[in-house]
């Protein structure tokens, strides 16, 4: 079996050796394997993390095939969770990996492990991301959050930086609005600074449970998205073992 050692010889040119332990201790919960969640898992997979938690409930579907890391035609129909985690059980073997079938609803939330070391938010319901920055705050949980990628062809114009200091994105601002009301003041997120496009009327185009056909999306936005994730999610926890 290839070791842990030899597996990251290329990050540990760019890492002490106290930040690579950082990397094997920390216990990432990620929420969300679609176009984003399934390349920030991946990203984060590869960059050493020693322990995550993966969260989705979907299963592989045709319309996956333009964007997520998951979607192959031989994976159609299989569950997003076990379709990842065999991807990074076979890239790091040693990792401790946890699969949970469930979508985040802030009704039926999915616990939190206690040992966790930060949460990534790559889901797409508005009312679940925001109970799940209200509870990692509550907690004193770091949480980053992905917004709207959807409908926009531009991965230049993505960013990383405050919600609360975004422009251009209908979903931050309904964040803003709803976390300031709940004493959410702060929360890192990757959004864009593209704004949305009008998607194209498509013969046979997946329409949502709501009725409303669903976001136009491409291969290389979403993704660059769940990599600025995966970055900073690792800053985040290296930063958090150098205060210790």
């Amino acid at each position: 079996m290839i070791s842990r050692t030899e597996r990251l010889n290329r990050t540990a040119l760019l890492r002490t050796p106290e930040e690579m332990e950082a990397l094997a201790a920390a216990h990432v919960m990620l929420l969300g394997l679609g176009g984003v969640g399934s390349y920030a898992a991946e990203a984060l997979c590869r960059a050493g993390i020693g322990e995550m938690t993966l969260v989705d409930n979907d299963t592989v579907a045709p319309s996956n095939l333009n964007r997520q890391l998951p979607a192959l035609v031989s994976t159609i129909g299989q569950r997003k969770t076990d379709v990842v985690a065999q991807r990074m059980k076979d890239i790091a073997p040693d990792m401790a990996l946890h699969c949970v079938n469930a979508f985040y609803l802030p009704e039926n939330p999915v616990r939190i492990p206690e040992n966790c070391t930060l949460v990534i938010d790559a889901i797409d319901t508005v009312s679940a991301k925001i109970d799940l920055a209200v509870r990692c705050n509550q907690r004193e949980i770091p949480l980053i959050s992905c917004m709207g990628m959807g409908n926009r062809l531009d991965p230049a114009q993505i960013r990383l930086g405050d919600l609360f200091q975004t422009t251009n994105c209908p979903l931050c601002r309904v964040m803003r609005r709803e976390l300031r009301k709940r004493g959410v003041t702060s929360l890192p997120c990757v959004y864009s600074l593209e704004p949305a496009r009008a998607p194209r009327q498509v013969e046979g185009a997946e329409t949502r449970a709501t009725g409303r056909t669903a976001p136009g999306s491409v291969s290389y936005v979403p993704s660059v998205a769940g990599l600025y994730l995966a970055y900073a999610a690792v800053e985040k926890i290296l930063a958090g073992q150098s205060e210790k």
